[in-house]
């Protein structure tokens, strides 16, 4: 995937950093016992994902038409394992 932009987006960072730091949050306050911010955590995790589809409308992620692979080969035009020729 050497030329390939999945993930690469201000979209997409925000959006893992924003859960990166609820799981964070989360982590701490399990250990800790407290099932409030354990919680409190896991909203903000949730909130990572609305974060990243609302930039991704606003036009900050990856554009549709980039999103289809164009190196997958189908199955069909496939050489047969075994065949050597």
């Amino acid at each position: 995937m050497a030329g390939s932009s999945h993930g690469h987006t201000p979209a997409a960072w925000t959006g893992v950093i924003i859960a990166f730091i609820g799981f964070c949050v989360s982590g701490a306050f399990m250990v800790m016992a407290q099932p409030v911010g354990f919680w409190a955590g896991m909203v903000i995790v949730v909130l990572g994902g609305v974060v990243g589809m609302i930039m991704r409308a606003m036009g900050l992620g990856q554009p549709k038409q980039a999103r289809t692979p164009q190196h997958v080969v189908p199955a069909a035009t496939r050489e047969p394992v075994g065949a050597e020729g």
